[in-house]
């Protein structure tokens, strides 16, 4: 190894240890979630009585990609990306400082017009909000104020009264550490004479929702996505200050030589990095794109569970799959990336069960749009699977923001009509039973209503899949049985060694189906 070769792998553990550094702020609990994007096995589920192996298991949980056999070149190439990737995941000057904060929660209440959403109440709206704060394990709440306002676009958000009155509140609390102010986005203008007005520091609701996806993302694309949704936030930054520096210097100067202002420096060095991100999250999508090529290669139906956030889809997919790795939390935003889990269905017939991100009301549209390649995994599903959970006071907008977001998502028609909504946590609520058309009635936690759910979904799958179970009747001595393990997937086989003959339970689709009736037009077929 030469001199330059060995700085560069100094260099990277450098970079490694203060990004671990950098993690260690947000004090996060570890994720026991498995990436769909990373190339790996997938972790098998319970296997049923008299069932041949499951999907291949490996480490922790992820798909098997090709092994790479390359020499120095390929790994020094390696190197350079890897190099790049800690550039790129580098410290956020938006981070929030770390340790201990006692915030104050204040969420401006709408009288009247647009703004006013009519399925929620201000009273739930910060409570939502201190769930999000709450998540956070060293941020707590010292009190929660809800003040009216006109409009909230105001660029001190309430009136001049109200706002007064805010104000001596905060104030009069001596320990308040931050501010958390219940809007979407601030300008930093608005923030600074907010922070000069209150002596503290104040977050909107995408510096805290974006803080909780920093403390929770453990993988590179999550990283990656999280560092793409920051830079409207650093562009709107830099125009704020570099105005300020004009006024105080009286006009724009160039950077000696260069023929450019400090800001075009500034904005062109931030689009060279959003440049580098999406190319970054495209890799990895290209990843993805080969791995989903093998799934269904394998024929695996792929399920995708969704849901606002923190309504059990962990918990539902746990109980599906039997698989004791997962360890759900009672957490917002618990999971960011997309992660798979092999289970079966009553046909013993194997499927496979995304995990994805949660949603949340006034998501900021950035965020969304950040996280919107790993949400494109929805679209290769064969069917989803909508978890509500039923006891929420919201959980009618909780619904109607969901299904917003997967309509923006361009899914194909036949999935958002197939989709299969689940009530959860109905162990809280005594004798409940759905009042929408199609809704099942489950609880993930105690296993309530779980054998209904496994018998629609899999009649929702062998639709959408265009397949079907039947058992077919051949003889040993002919070809049928040995075309049917390569065309169809075999589920038992009974064998009546008397007769020389064996009844064979199958999944098989359609076309097959067809061919196997012109093959063999003796065979006895048994529908069930």
């Amino acid at each position: 190894m030469g001199p330059g070769r060995l700085s560069q792998s100094l260099l990277l553990r450098c970079r490694r240890v203060l990004a671990a550094l950098g993690a260690a702020r947000c004090h996060g609990g570890q994720l026991s979630a498995r990436p769909l994007s990373a190339a790996a096995g997938l972790r098998a589920p319970q296997r049923p009585p008299g069932r041949s192996e499951p999907p291949r298991a490996g480490g922790g949980g992820r798909w098997d990609g090709a092994a790479s056999a390359g020499g120095d070149g390929e790994e020094e190439e390696e190197d350079e990306e890897e190099a790049e990737l800690e550039e790129l995941l580098g410290p956020s000057p938006l981070a929030v400082e770390p340790g201990v904060q006692r915030v104050v929660v204040v969420h401006p209440a709408v009288k009247w017009g647009p703004k006013k959403s009519p399925l929620t109440t201000a009273e739930l709206q910060i409570a939502e909000a201190i769930a999000l704060v709450d998540t956070l394990q060293t941020w707590t709440v010292l009190d929660k104020i809800i003040i009216p306002t006109k409009n909230p676009d105001k660029k001190l958000i309430f009136g001049k009264g109200n706002f007064q009155v805010l104000t001596e509140k905060i104030k009069k609390l001596p320990q308040v550490t931050a501010v958390f102010l219940n809007v979407e986005r601030i300008s930093s203008l608005t923030k600074k004479e907010l922070e000069d007005a209150w002596g503290v520091k104040v977050f909107d609701r995408y510096t805290v929702v974006l803080h909780i996806f920093r403390c929770n993302a453990r993988t590179k694309e999550a990283k990656l996505q999280i560092a793409l949704a920051e830079i409207p936030l650093l562009r709107s930054n830099l125009k704020n200050e570099v105005s300020q520096l004009d006024q105080q210097r009286g006009g724009s100067r160039y950077i000696m030589g260069s023929g450019e202002t400090f800001m075009e420096i500034q904005y062109r060095i931030l689009k060279e990095k959003e440049l580098k991100i999406r190319n970054a999250l495209e890799k990895l999508r290209r990843k993805r794109s080969l791995l989903r090529t093998q799934r269904k290669k394998r024929e695996f139906p792929i399920i995708s569970v969704m849901g606002y956030t923190n309504c059990g889809k962990t918990t539902l997919i746990k109980a599906l799959t039997g698989e004791a790795g997962i360890q759900p939390r009672d957490q917002l935003f618990a999971t960011l990336d997309i992660t798979a889990h092999a289970g079966y269905l009553p046909s013993r017939m194997a499927v496979i069960y995304v995990d994805t991100i949660g949603f949340l009301t006034d998501l900021p549209h950035n965020l969304v749009e950040s996280f919107s390649a790993t949400l494109e995994e929805v679209v290769y599903s064969d069917l989803i699977v909508h978890v509500r959970d039923i006891t929420h006071p919201e959980t009618i907008l909780q619904k109607a923001t969901v299904l917003s977001v997967l309509k923006n998502l361009n899914l194909p028609s036949h999935l958002l009509d197939s989709m299969v909504e689940v009530h959860n946590k109905v162990d809280l609520i005594e004798r409940y039973k759905p009042t929408e058309e199609n809704a099942l009635a489950i609880s993930a936690l105690h296993g309530q209503g779980l054998e209904e759910l496994k018998e629609e979904i899999e009649k929702k799958v062998l639709t959408a899949t265009a397949k079907k179970i039947l058992t077919v009747n051949v003889n040993l001595e002919g070809p049928q049985l040995s075309w049917l393990y390569k065309e169809a997937t075999v589920q038992e086989v009974e064998v009546m060694p008397e007769e020389g003959t064996a009844r064979v339970k199958v999944i098989i689709g359609n076309s097959a189906f067809g061919k196997y009736k012109n093959l063999f037009p003796n065979s006895k077929i048994y529908m069930p």
